[in-house]
């Protein structure tokens, strides 16, 4: 369906690119969701057209002042409408915070140069009724080769935004990418700068990365990159943790992210997966055979710890999704016959043998 979407908005306005995630998902076959298209032309300007296409055609203009319009586009193929979004070619001034000044450029290079990895820095057009594809950061190659490579300077591009950073544990998880050399560096030693990014935004985050194919891969960068130290600090303490206990063959932290990836792919799963033992390391006693450890009650202490930390990251917690009361409740019975994490939580105890945990 993006050859159609293209085909029909370049009848529209031209040149127009379409860039971001949607290129890169083309290239890797996968689907196609968001339209994000780019253009030379000023807001005013792609307002005009589109209206001179169409005097009845529904936009929204609230994004305007960013020099985006988004509206909705008829594909008489596919007898469907999709909603695209057109923005003026731009680049982001930052100037001490995350909400930058925007201000538009006439270079398709300046607008892909401001984007995070080069993965998503690649445009593609249709000219004279074949695809060309834009690519001054070598993202194809990037993509065939399966890493993620930071736009440019990679510390400049985590203090323009360290939400990136979170972003590229989260493409670890979704895509199976690994992460260049000098671009993991630069999370690792900009690591607290996470703090400057809202609640909000890192539950968006993890959420995506926690449903990933390869959920293993996308939280063991979070803590290799010492984010997790920062974002939740109750699991840092997981990593290398020997649980001395005849019951597990495994860290505490390996055992943890095994049932995250055993879960089903509901989200509130995923979360009483990753949190089910977060009480134990605050629970432990030492035996008096100086070898093994017990964590009595570290289901109702983790069950409270879960809850603290839903309100920390702003789950929504409204009737619709009680998603902090839900994930709290798996937690807190999960070692319960009738809990729906119990299976999981066992059947990950041994099985070292398996499979091997990949570190970024």
């Amino acid at each position: 369906m993006i050859e159609e979407v293209i085909k029909e908005i370049t009848e529209i306005i031209s040149p127009v690119y379409l860039v971001g995630g949607a290129v890169r998902d083309y290239i890797m076959d996968k689907e196609v969701d968001d339209y994000d298209f780019t253009t030379p032309y000023t807001p005013d300007e792609i307002e005009e057209i589109l209206l001179e296409k169409n005097p009845e055609r529904k936009m929204w203009l609230s994004g305007k002042r960013f020099g985006t319009i988004a509206t909705k586009l008829y594909l008489p193929e596919s007898e469907r409408y999709v909603k695209v979004e057109i923005t003026t070619f731009r680049e982001e001034v930052y100037e001490g915070s995350r909400k930058p000044k925007v201000e538009f450029v006439r270079s398709l290079e300046q607008d892909l140069m401001r984007r995070d990895f080069t993965m998503n820095a690649i445009a593609l057009r249709m000219k004279k009724g074949h695809f060309h594809f834009i690519d001054p950061f070598n993202g194809m190659d990037d993509i065939e080769n399966g890493i993620i490579r930071a736009v440019g300077s990679p510390r400049q591009r985590f203090k323009e935004d360290p939400l990136r950073m979170l972003r590229a544990a989260r493409f670890m998880s979704t895509l199976g990418f690994s992460i260049e050399e000098n671009t993991g560096k630069r999370i690792l030693d900009g690591a607290p700068q996470i703090l400057k990014v809202s609640k909000e935004r890192w539950t968006q985050e993890l959420d995506k990365l926690l449903m990933g194919d390869y959920v293993v891969n996308g939280l063991n960068a979070l803590m290799v990159w010492r984010l997790m130290n920062y974002m939740i600090p109750e699991l840092s303490v997981q990593f290398e943790y020997d649980q001395m206990t005849p019951y597990h063959d495994f860290t505490l932290w390996e055992h943890t992210i095994r049932v995250v990836e055993a879960v089903p792919k509901d989200i509130n799963m995923k979360w009483a997966a990753l949190l089910h033992d977060v009480g134990k390391p605050y629970v432990a006693k030492i035996k008096p055979n100086g070898e093994q450890k017990t964590y009595v009650g570290h289901e109702l202490v983790g069950k409270e710890m879960a809850e603290k930390i839903g309100r920390y990251l702003k789950w929504p917690n409204n009737t619709s999704n009680p998603r902090i009361d839900t994930v709290a409740d798996i937690v807190g019975c999960h070692l319960e016959d009738r809990s729906p994490l119990k299976g999981y939580d066992s059947g990950a105890q041994k099985r070292k043998e398996e499979n091997s945990v990949s570190h970024p």
